[in-house]
């Protein structure tokens, strides 16, 4: 199959992909939608006339996205729920409540999510970055099922990362419980897991019509740094010495463009299984364009097969 791509691009922004789309009847759920590029990917789908729902950790900050959703857009519908993506009996009882209160489920953006976190765990003794990034997100899904099921067609979309190639999953040792702990090995990990959670998706559940596409939105400089030292940041080249953000960066609405393609694009209909960037599908890893591409164990179907049956064990016990 020819790669698949949009009209959209690099610099793209998240009102100017969803533009011309009709989401009137649809409902969409993301996930940290209290800051960053998570208040730019729901602002997309209430113009577009979706009923967004954002369940949140902090009510407090979800009324702030609330309120700054409907600036640019008053009679936006907006929900709001709660969510603590570290604690499965939060997740089921967000799952529960939506799926008690509403009759479907179009969208669902797995947006949320930590990076390079000290050794912290949740609070059902994962380790805190995949147990957060990956399987919250995984148990948040198996409970929305019903209400995807019931959208006839569904589309979820997985925030993954170029920090993937960081990291494969390490089943044997998830949670650093043998191994030293490395903040970024665990990141890269959890973002693969992300990428592997659409490709098994895609397979367990294409034929009931909900497919699942990664996404990597690009470098944006976000509350998602909050726990890296700005010695770190600027080392790393994200800031130089005066403070501004390295020019290659997205802006927060350019950084939501790819996961608002994802969930509307016409050219994914009935297509899962992806890493996408750019608005486009991405292609593997060349070393002549290292700021671009996947690494192949991150859509790996044995690896993905795996990883869902870890992650159904171990979110159901």
């Amino acid at each position: 199959m020819s790669r698949i791509t949009s009209p959209f691009g690099y610099r793209s922004t998240a009102l100017e992909v969803i533009e011309g789309h009709d989401l009137s009847g649809a409902t969409v759920l993301v996930t940290g939608a209290a800051s960053g590029i998570g208040v730019e990917t729901a602002r997309a789908f209430a113009a577009a006339g979706a009923h967004v729902v954002l369940p949140v950790r902090n009510s407090e900050r979800g009324r702030e996205s609330e309120a700054e959703i409907r600036r640019s857009h008053p009679n936006a519908s907006i929900e709001l729920a709660t969510l603590d993506l570290g604690s499965l009996s939060s997740v089921a009882a967000c799952a529960r409540s939506f799926v008690d209160s509403h009759d479907r489920l179009d969208i669902l953006v797995n947006n949320a999510g930590v990076m390079a976190t000290p050794f912290e765990h949740t609070s059902d003794g994962f380790e805190m970055q995949f147990g957060t990034n990956h399987l919250g997100h995984f148990a948040l899904f198996q409970g929305l099922l019903p209400a995807l099921r019931a959208a006839g067609t569904a589309r979820v979309v997985a925030l993954s990362s170029i920090g993937h190639r960081r990291s494969p999953v390490d089943l044997d040792d998830p949670h650093f419980e043998r191994r030293e702990y490395e903040k970024w090995t665990a990141y890269g990990q959890s973002k693969t897991a992300c990428a592997l959670f659409a490709v098994g998706v895609t397979r367990q559940h294409a034929a009931e019509g909900i497919t699942a596409n990664a996404v990597h939105p690009g470098g944006i400089a976000t509350g998602l740094q909050k726990y890296l030292p700005m010695d770190e940041q600027r080392a790393m080249g994200w800031y130089d010495e005066e403070g501004n953000v390295n020019e290659l960066f997205k802006t927060p609405e350019q950084g939501a463009s790819t996961s608002v393609w994802a969930a509307v694009g016409h050219e994914l209909d009935g297509v899962g299984g992806l890493y996408l960037e750019d608005c486009n599908e991405s292609t593997p890893f060349d070393k002549e364009l290292p700021w671009m591409g996947y690494l192949p164990y991150a859509v790996d179907p044995e690896i993905a097969r795996a990883l869902w049956d870890y992650s159904l064990e171990v979110t159901s016990r």
